[in-house]
């Protein structure tokens, strides 16, 4: 399978597990969101990873689609105006602005209990045990210690970075604010990366010491992909980025290029998408797809 196969694949799915039932608003705002043109890396990884340790990838379809919409979840309400308040997602309206504050804050949070009841309904074959590490790794990923712990402390480190003045700074306070930089990447974006690539693993039956490679892989991947993001944010165009640019500068967001700046932002990327390699040659895992989703990133 190539990475278009896949993500042909993933739209598919998608649309055909997200029929639009009674109250229709509620379903047409989540469908929204999830069929929005987009990369789908997050899948794409789920199904290429349990291929790659020798399972079905079919097998891993609705795990992959949950995913999706779990990710699609954190647009939705990371767009609203109490959180980024952007208006553009995709290079489409974003779902507030199509559907409503009220209908966006619902649709987010039918999509976080939707995607597993997903899982539940659509994997039966995997097992009990299976699925219930699947659903172990879904809920940690989605929860208090993931991808929300990250949006906190993402919101908050716009005060942490207003209490700062750069010039004169002393060394402990760089070094808080570099540790709390590494954990919104670490969370925002790198749990999210590391679901699907554990996910993808167990469906395969990896062991434990495949399942620590894939997730050191997936932790390097998912803050290369967020430095990038970044880059991207202050050199990039909405006609590219389908998104508001420059938002995070005006709003004085604590991001890799604020803290560091663009070179040596791109300097940290490269050693990283460098480290993500290495990982998949040592272990001696081999993915098209993982080299050009790596070789897209490190092009930005």
């Amino acid at each position: 399978m190539t990475m278009n196969d896949y993500i042909e694949l993933i739209d598919q799915k998608l649309d055909e597990y997200m029929p639009i039932y009674y109250p229709q608003k509620i379903f047409k705002a989540m469908k929204y969101t999830v069929t929005l043109p987009g990369k789908r890396l997050r899948p794409v990884m789920c199904l290429e990873t349990c291929r790659m340790f020798g399972g079905n990838y079919k097998d891993a379809i609705p795990t992959a689609c949950a995913i999706e919409m779990l990710h699609s979840q954190t647009l939705i309400h990371d767009d609203l105006p109490c959180m980024d308040n952007d208006d553009y997602r995709r290079g489409k309206l974003t779902n507030h602005k199509v559907f409503g504050e009220a209908h966006a804050v619902l649709a987010g949070d039918a999509l976080l209990t939707f995607a597993p009841q997903l899982i539940l309904k659509h994997s039966k074959n995997l097992g009990a045990e299976k699925l219930i590490k699947i659903l172990e790794e879904y809920f940690q990923a989605a929860g208090a210690y993931g991808v929300i712990a990250g949006q906190i402390v993402d919101i908050e480190s716009e005060k942490l970075m207003q209490s700062f003045e750069f010039s004169g700074k002393i060394d402990i306070e760089k070094s808080e604010l570099e540790k709390t930089l590494e954990y919104i990447h670490t969370h925002k974006t790198g749990d999210l990366f590391k679901l699907a690539l554990r996910t993808g693993a167990i469906i395969a039956d990896a062991n434990e010491e495949q399942l620590n490679q894939i997730t050191e892989f997936g932790q390097n991947l998912g803050v290369a992909f967020q430095i990038a993001d970044d880059i991207l944010d202050e050199t990039s165009t909405f006609e590219q980025m389908g998104k508001t640019i420059g938002k995070d500068k005006a709003e004085g967001k604590l991001t890799y290029t604020s803290l560091y700046g663009l070179e040596k932002s791109k300097e940290e990327l490269n050693k990283l998408i460098d480290r993500c390699f290495n990982i998949l040659e040592k272990n001696n895992l081999k993915s098209e797809v993982f080299e050009q989703i790596l070789n897209k990133i490190k092009a930005c």
